[in-house]
């Protein structure tokens, strides 16, 4: 897990390496290890380190082979990294470390960018072709490791976080009215390859670019499920997709154990994160390091879920670290939460993972996660109303459970000069659902949420805040493979106790049923759910500024009337509208972007 950085210049003008450098300085929480930066005529390279994989100098990026003419700097893990290296080493490559970088490094020249579809794992890197000049970008299918770009005069900029670029320099940083639309529209969600910026992007998941010499450009989309019924699996009874839904996730698992470290969980209490730590019992691991946060009740929210959490730390004889977080902490975190943003980010359970992460870290440099088995397995309340939906109904549907608010109530809140035309995000949901490769109203939802949703939201949130302390998440819910197989499981299967079924079915095989049989839960973090004292009056100063003023983006009732009443007005699924828009102010002032 790392930090990148860099600049690629077509004008034959020199890479500036002290804007690299400057973006290598903004991402050093990312990799508190160790840096390295590399400059050769138009290109120029950065990396922080976190050293979880070869834990030696010969690890280091920028990673230079002279002997194949490549220069690469990697964030990510390849899990399946030692299999390829044997794999490489029987064609006559030599490796120099015991890093996965390496093996990225080789495999590329040994299969082109093709070299991705290879890999099991998380992961952006750049490759530069000394000889022919050509510079190589490549994000994991899942985008759960970040790639942002910019362009000037001349060149492009990329680094692993958005606030790397501003802080280089040179990068327009006016708000962008469609993905300020989709923010309000679209859950908070900017798909890729826009931000809130207009100035800076971010390369697709699943997307190798390619840039040549001259500027030229090319995009390859090398993954996307197919979430359809498949002929093999034709004939299975629900027992039997059980048994594959929960080899594919022991088999996922077990891949993310990989590390010259420790590897701790993050402990919920929930069923994902509990049949994780159930499956790596039975993978043999004897006193696993698990982490459960908690917070100050407030009122009659309650803030944690220890009696859950307790149960399977009991059960499995984990190592359990029970972490308690005070009130006053909490808003103290706030503001790192926010610094800790690439793009804002609504949910409250930024501030939860950020203060878990603070405390987690001091214990271990890797954890595995539930995240994402949700959006895979149809966890969410919005699904079931898609259930027999026909095709022609599913955007109507869909849009109703799960975009915040509608088109035409959006233009009473946005000032009209930042007030799109045409409803941009609903256009976005129906132009994804007519895509081919998904079979019903329930897939074609899952395929959006999963691609788009997910990696734009919870999987960037986790990023942010764990790597924000130095601390690596893995998320075997969405190895690539469990995905597919996720896909093909017909939805009825998924849909039954309330969503999750299949999954919650072959969860009894290895935890108790109380976690199972539980009502869903959310990281409860009381103090921000409604806003009151010291949470309400950050967010009325940050709307107040001067510079939300001058930027300009709410009508002015419509900030007045949340303030009068600030815990009344909720979106669509329920998300404080006041939250939403003070925290857009609050990580653009947070930033310093005017």
């Amino acid at each position: 897990m790392c930090g990148i950085s860099g600049e690629v210049r077509f004008d034959g003008g020199v890479a500036d390496m002290a804007a690299v450098s400057a973006m290598c300085d903004q991402l050093q929480r990312r990799g508190p290890d160790g840096s390295g930066g590399w400059q050769a005529g138009p290109v120029a390279l950065g990396h922080r380190r976190l050293k979880i994989i070869d834990l030696t100098d010969a690890g280091a990026q920028p990673m230079v082979d002279a002997e194949l003419g490549l220069t690469m700097v990697f964030n990510g893990i390849i899990y399946n990294y030692k299999e390829l290296r044997a794999e490489l080493e029987g064609v006559g490559y030599r490796f120099f470390s015991t890093s996965d970088t390496e093996v990225v490094l080789k495999a590329y020249h040994r299969w082109g960018a093709a070299c991705v579809e290879r890999f099991l794992g998380m992961f952006a890197f750049a490759v530069v072709e000394r000889d022919s000049g050509r510079v190589v970008l490549a994000r994991d299918r899942f985008g759960i490791k970040p790639l942002y770009l910019s362009r000037g005069p001349g060149r492009v900029r990329f680094a692993s976080s958005l606030p790397a670029l501003v802080r280089a320099g040179g990068v327009d940083t006016s708000i962008d009215p469609v993905a300020l639309h989709h923010y309000m529209s679209f859950h908070a969600v900017v798909p890729a390859p826009r931000t809130i910026l207009a100035g800076v992007g971010k390369l697709p998941p699943a997307t190798v670019r390619t840039y040549e010499a001259d500027g030229r450009e090319s995009d390859w989309e090398y993954w996307r499920p197919v979430h359809e019924r498949r002929a093999e699996f034709a004939g299975l009874d629900a027992g039997e997709w059980q048994e594959r839904v929960l080899e594919s996730l022991r088999v996922a698992v077990r891949r993310r154990m990989v590390a010259d470290v420790p590897v701790g969980v993050l402990l919920s209490g929930g069923v994902d994160s509990s049949l994780v730590v159930g499956l790596l019992a039975e993978e043999g691991q004897r006193g696993l390091a698990t982490f459960s946060i908690g917070f100050e009740a407030v009122g009659e929210r309650s803030g944690d879920e220890f009696a859950y959490s307790d149960v399977i730390a009991e059960t499995f004889g984990t190592d359990h670290h029970r972490l308690m977080v005070p009130s006053a902490d909490v808003h103290a975190g706030l503001d790192g939460a926010v610094a800790a943003m690439s793009e804002p980010q609504v949910s409250h359970d930024a501030v939860a993972f950020y203060l878990l992460s603070q405390q987690v870290s001091q214990h271990v440099k890797v954890v595995q996660s539930g995240q994402g088995a949700d959006e895979v397995m149809a966890g969410y309340d919005w699904y079931p109303p898609l259930d027999g939906v026909p095709a022609e109904q599913a955007v109507d549907v869909y849009a109703r459970h799960f975009v915040d608010r509608p088109h035409g109530e959006l233009a009473t809140q946005l000032a009209d000069r930042w007030m799109v035309t045409d409803d941009v995000s609903r256009a976005l949901i129906a132009e994804h659902f007519a895509r081919p490769g998904a079979e019903t109203a329930l897939d074609k939802a899952l395929r959006l949420d999963s691609t788009i949703m997910l990696v734009d939201d919870p999987v960037k949130r986790v990023d942010n805040m764990t790597m924000a302390w130095g601390l690596e998440a893995r998320v075997p819910f969405l190895d690539h493979e469990f995905v597919e197989l996720a896909a093909a499981v017909p939805p009825e299967l998924k849909l039954a106790h309330g969503g999750k079924g299949v999954l919650k079915d072959a969860a009894r095989k290895v935890i108790p049923a109380d976690v199972i049989d539980r009502p869903k839960g959310y990281f409860p973090v009381p103090a921000i759910t409604d806003l009151h004292g010291d949470y309400l009056e950050t967010v009325r100063a940050a709307l107040h500024a001067p510079e939300a003023r001058e930027r300009g983006l709410f009508r002015t009732d419509y900030v007045e009337r949340l303030l009068a009443d600030p815990n009344s007005h909720r979106t669509t699924l329920g998300a404080n509208q006041l939250w939403q828009v003070g925290l857009l102010e609050l990580w653009l002032q947070r930033h310093g972007i005017r």
